[in-house]
């Protein structure tokens, strides 16, 4: 096969990013500043040996993934932290071409240090108004609850939710361990988030089978399903979610990084697109995986021969499964329209 001399640049492809995680979107240098300001200690894996080497499919290996996202959620501790990541997070995307950041986040997380659900919540939202208009990103939140927790407090999270609709808050999820959890406990929490006009975008498919994703479709109403990609093991499954229009984000650095396949080359991405599935490419946690949403695509194109028309589509169902307002999603793709009709650019060296 010949190397190619020339292509379109992935950072300048319209996109939306619509699975990532708010202290997972942290930069690693932030990180290990904000450590130090703050007193907190970071383990080796968190400073020298970063990017840690995780693996989450048995049960000591998410312990150890989730105690790692514990210790970098606990350097942030003040207001100014939360407006900075936020901030910074907003001018990662604008790198990576993103025209919408959704960005998700469960206030139970912080509560306790900015005065309760409420405080904390509109807190996010008021920094997310500040990154977005620095940067010109838009930036909308997801408020998830945690499946590891009663269903009660994912319930009090939706009617939080449902106060800031048409305030910044566009889509609910549910995340954490869905082998500890599973979706249709959740019912009645989705049901007052979809009732209120809010996306349903909980996890599933990543550390459990087709099952999962069975449950978010049929208990949880989702528009979109974080992960999903076990689907694949159901055809028809796969099939029904390409009818109804489903969308799953699929995050393939994530999904290595926490062994839900061993190499890269594994994940199903292609059979997916190909069998009509929309897809929204995410990083899930670059503060522990690493690669961010451009690597993501650069994975598409390069390991997976996604050609550029592809790539284009890829983009274009991130933006339609997106929370993003109407006027923005046609600005973003008339964007990857002129993306396309552009002439490739000759590679460096």
């Amino acid at each position: 096969m010949e190397t190619p001399t020339s292509a379109r640049r992935l950072d300048r492809l319209p996109k939306a990013h619509l699975h990532l995680h708010f202290t997972g979107s942290m930069r690693h240098d932030t990180l290990v500043e904000m450590a130090e300001l703050r007193g907190v200690h970071l383990p080796q894996a968190l400073v020298e040996e970063w990017p840690p080497r995780l693996r989450a499919t048995d049960e000591r290996g998410w312990f150890r993934f989730q105690r790692l996202y514990d210790i970098a959620r606990s350097v942030l501790k003040e207001p100014e932290d939360m407006y900075r990541l936020l901030l910074e997070a907003a001018e990662d995307e604008r790198d990576a071409g993103s025209g919408w950041l959704e960005i998700q986040v469960d206030p139970s997380g912080y509560a306790s240090r900015f005065d309760g659900l409420t405080a904390t919540l509109e807190l996010i939202l008021d920094a997310a108004r500040i990154a977005e208009r620095e940067t010109g990103v838009g930036v909308g939140i997801m408020v998830a609850a945690n499946r590891t927790r009663h269903p009660l407090d994912a319930r009090a999270l939706a009617r939080l939710a449902r106060q800031y609709v048409g305030r910044g808050v566009v889509s609910f999820g549910l995340n954490n361990d869905e082998r500890r959890g599973r979706a249709r406990e959740f019912e009645s929490a989705f049901r007052i988030a979809k009732r209120a006009g809010l996306l349903s975008a909980p996890h599933g498919g990543e550390l459990n089978g087709p099952r999962s994703v069975r449950e978010c479709l049929d208990e949880l109403d989702a528009d979109r399903i974080g992960h999903g990609v076990r689907a694949i093991e159901d055809p028809y499954l796969v099939e029904r979610i390409a009818t109804q229009g489903v969308t799953l984000e699929v995050c393939p650095t994530s999904n290595v990084g926490l062994g839900v396949v061993e190499q890269v080359e594994h994940l199903p991405l292609r059979r997916l697109f190909d069998s009509g599935v929309p897809i929204a490419l995410g990083t899930d946690d670059p503060l522990l995986f690493g690669p961010r949403l451009v690597e993501q695509y650069r994975i598409a194109r390069e390991v997976f021969g996604f050609t550029d028309p592809e790539l284009a589509e890829l983009a274009r169902m991130s933006i339609r499964a997106s929370g993003a307002p109407a006027p923005l999603k046609k600005e973003l793709s008339a964007g990857v329209d002129a993306w396309l009709a552009a002439p490739p650019e000759p590679l460096e060296g």
